[in-house]
């Protein structure tokens, strides 16, 4: 099993994203159903820029993705919902993007 620790410092999960081309990014509360809250997440790489999903052209073209947003937006939901990021521990030579929000 791979260790793993808890990031809640802001410049730590800054520089953690950035390691690794990480972006952060929400899902307004309106686009999801049954929920009251954004959802935040950080997307990686040209997986925050593309849509694998070209079908469906009558609707927009970020429909259904989270947008990219700025850190002190992303920031503002992870400290109101009391949130934390469990990352991989880090192994030298090694840039692993697992990552997980918990509540703390």
């Amino acid at each position: 099993m791979t260790e793993t620790r808890l990031l809640t410092d802001h410049q730590e999960i800054r520089d953690w994203a950035a390691a690794r081309s990480g972006i952060p990014a929400i899902r307004d509360a309106e686009e999801l159903i049954g929920s009251d809250e954004p959802v935040i997440s950080i997307r990686f790489g040209q997986h925050a820029y593309e849509d694998d999903d070209h079908e469906g052209a009558d609707r927009p073209e970020d429909f259904g993705r989270p947008r990219l947003v700025e850190w002190d937006e992303w920031f503002a939901v992870f400290d109101q919902e009391g949130l934390g990021l469990v990352v991989a521990q880090d192994v030298p030579g090694q840039r692993d993007e697992f990552h997980e929000l918990i509540r703390r």
